[in-house]
């Protein structure tokens, strides 16, 4: 997939060179590298190298982010696991919302991950489930944005489509069930 939009200016993907421990940090759904910024400085400040990549679709435009699947914001994780994993002899894995369901399929799929860490995994998404195999309305509008803390503006999208919706339902289901379903 393709991105027909520019990247919005602060929604660009981030690293920090530190030393060989690498953090990779996963934004969530409609969100971008710059809402876990502050994270990925905190950890840069420690001295870990850390990398947070922009996922498909999102920090450009709803249009674009409509036109991804959940194998698209897999990929570009699994790539930024694998750019840590070039350059660090230890990788941890962070995820913020989807993010975090993210990073529990990297886990599975990469049982050698140092550890993990989940902020509010998006595990289940019930807030959605009225939409399940409907096609109308094609986009909603989104609520308030989640970084709450005065002067700073979560850059997201104003609307959601609702093909991004089920895409993000996908996540949680299927194929990664045992993994989420383990206590």
């Amino acid at each position: 997939m393709n991105e027909r939009y520019p990247v919005l200016d602060g929604a660009e993907s981030f690293y920090y060179e530190g030393n060989e421990i690498g953090i990779l940090i996963t934004h969530g759904f409609l969100g971008t590298p710059q809402s876990v910024r502050f994270l990925g400085e905190s950890f840069a400040k420690l001295g870990y190298t850390v990398f947070a990549p922009r996922l498909k679709g999102h920090g450009t435009h709803y249009k674009d982010m409509e036109k991804t699947s959940h194998e698209d914001w897999f990929a570009e994780a699994e790539k930024g696991y694998q750019f840590l994993k070039d350059r660090c002899t230890s990788v941890y894995a962070a995820g913020q919302s989807m993010g975090g369901a993210l990073t529990l399929w990297l886990a599975n799929k990469y049982p050698e991950i140092a550890g993990i860490v989940l902020i509010n995994a998006a595990l289940r998404v019930p807030c959605y489930e009225y939409l399940k195999g409907k096609t109308n309305p094609r986009y909603l509008d989104e609520g308030a944005p989640d970084i709450k803390k005065e002067d700073v503006e979560e850059i997201t999208y104003g609307k959601v489509p609702v093909p991004s919706i089920f895409e993000l339902q996908k996540i949680n289901h299927g194929k990664n069930t045992r993994l989420i379903t383990i206590h």
